[in-house]
């Protein structure tokens, strides 16, 4: 059971070749055809010595003098 309230069920799919996800334009995964006895699957360990996000600094803010709640209220209302 998910947060949202609903049941996620995996589904089996057939495929005969390697597919390349996608994050926009920059490949995060392949998804390849299952063969018995290949190679096992490894598991790293989170690096240690990174920052937690909570602790990675946030860049200062843009000084461009719009509001962009103005330009976003622009925008959607262009669109009607």
């Amino acid at each position: 059971m998910t947060i949202d309230d609903y049941l996620v069920v995996m589904k089996t799919v057939r495929i005969a070749e390697t597919l390349t996800v996608m994050d926009r334009s920059t490949p995060i995964a392949w998804v390849v055809p299952y063969a018995a006895g290949g190679e096992a699957l490894v598991v790293r360990a989170p690096a240690g010595h990174l920052p937690s996000l909570q602790r990675v600094p946030l860049p200062p803010p843009l000084k461009i003098g719009i509001d962009v709640v103005d330009l976003l209220l622009e925008d959607r209302q262009g669109d009607r």
